[in-house]
């Protein structure tokens, strides 16, 4: 019975990271581990921000929607990852695997597009402070988290569009730990370069056009600092963006080493590695990163967890 009109394949078995026995439950500890903390730590940060209103300003409120992102995303990804440590065969039905697809597509187009608004939103707070509540209005804000996740969309959308017309033949071991774009291509059995073509096109719009505008925005923002006279504005200017600039380097060199480059140059089980950054570790660190290197979250910390003492 065929899963769909161009498939004669009903479910896909995920390879896992890795098959070597010694290393399942220690990889499944650790990843377990990364997990907890990226849903304590992103849940913990939008609540934080929710609780305390001095963080109701554009800056966090881009932040909670990227604390959204990566606790969604990890969600989709880690609990069937962990189940591949320890089952002997990890089966993810036809649908099932489509689903993941699509929600993985949606959510690492959002988190690129989120991080260029946040880099914009630096732009416009460094380069433009006294026009900064005019430019960053709570209706500029939203337009602008409109087109954060209407790219979510267009990314997921247009990589199915992709895989819809492919055919799956009788090989349906997946190389990879999740339903990934070029693990599924290798399976098929008419997929040719255009297929990759399309690949390449989508990911660049979905890395190369935040890249571009967050290295613009940054431009913009060293030339400013650059202006200030004073060593503490330089500072303080400096520290605002340095966590931000820590959290892109991570998930857009992962994801650009990943999908950027010829498959003949970077093999799929080398690439496994590299989306264990980006699907496990950053969303796990931004907490982390924002939290720890920022003034305003400890205080808000300090008081929403004295509250909870005093109460």
């Amino acid at each position: 019975m065929a899963a769909d009109n161009t498939s004669s394949v009903t479910e896909f078995i995920l390879a896992g990271l890795t098959d070597d026995p010694e290393l399942q439950m220690p990889l499944f500890f650790l990843f377990l581990g990364f997990y907890v903390v990226t849903v304590v730590g992103n849940l913990g940060l939008i609540t934080l921000i929710g609780l305390n209103s001095h963080l109701h300003i554009p800056m966090y409120f881009f932040l909670l929607n990227l604390s959204f992102i990566d606790f969604s995303y990890s969600t989709t990804l880690t609990p069937k990852m962990l189940m591949g440590f320890v089952s002997k065969r990890n089966i993810i039905s036809y649908a099932g695997c489509m689903t993941q697809f699509f929600f993985f597509c949606f959510f690492v187009f959002s988190e690129s597009y989120i991080l260029s608004a946040m880099a914009y939103d630096r732009y416009v707070a460094i380069c433009k402070p006294l026009l900064y509540t005019v430019t960053m209005s709570p209706q500029v804000c939203l337009l602008l988290l409109l087109g954060v996740y209407g790219m979510g969309v267009f990314g997921a959308v247009a990589h199915m569009g992709n895989i819809m017309f492919i055919t799956f033949c009788a090989d349906n071991l997946v190389n990879h730990y999740m339903c990934d774009i070029l693990p599924l291509l290798e399976l098929s059995c008419n997929s040719s370069y255009v297929n990759l073509l399309v690949v390449f096109i989508v990911v660049t719009i979905g890395i190369g056009v935040p890249i571009v505008t967050i290295f613009i925005s940054y431009g913009f923002i060293l030339s400013s600092i650059l202006h200030i006279t004073s060593t503490e504005g330089r500072s303080k200017a400096f520290s605002t963006c340095s966590s931000h600039i820590i959290v892109v380097s991570l998930f857009f060199g992962s994801g650009a080493f990943m999908y950027l480059k010829p498959p003949s140059i970077l093999p799929l089980d080398q690439g496994k590695v590299s989306s264990v950054f980006y699907t496990a570790v950053v969303p796990m660190f931004n907490p982390l990163i924002y939290s720890l290197r920022n003034k305003d979250v400890k205080i808000a910390l300090r008081r929403t967890l004295g509250r909870k003492i005093f109460s």
